[in-house]
């Protein structure tokens, strides 16, 4: 019988754990992320798992990539510049880069 309190605990837990990326992905849609950029693959700009991998283990990370998102950036992807994403805080910028970075 103790089991069933356990198992319900960990039950919403997991189910709490994947909000988070259900809701970063909305978050990215909402921002427009999404026309330039996806998951798997390079559209525009490059995919998803591409920028993870590039940028795995770098402590610096999450701050330098939310700045590009905010500010813009040039010449690390190609020709391509990606623009400035003023409709973005700071903050939200942190948690889709933050979401960027655990795609595979």
């Amino acid at each position: 019988m103790k089991m069933l309190p356990l198992i319900a605990v960990a039950a919403g837990l997991a189910a709490s754990a994947a909000l988070p990326a259900f809701a970063q992905a909305d978050l990215a849609q909402k921002k427009n992320c999404m026309a330039c950029h996806a998951v798997d693959k390079k559209l525009v700009g490059p995919a998803y798992k591409d920028v993870a991998a590039k940028y795995a283990g770098q402590a610096d990370a999450v701050d330098k990539l939310a700045a590009k998102v905010v500010k813009g950036g040039a010449g690390v992807w190609g020709p391509v510049p990606m623009p400035a994403n003023p409709q973005v805080t700071e903050a939200e910028a942190k948690q889709l880069v933050a979401w960027v970075l655990t795609q595979k």
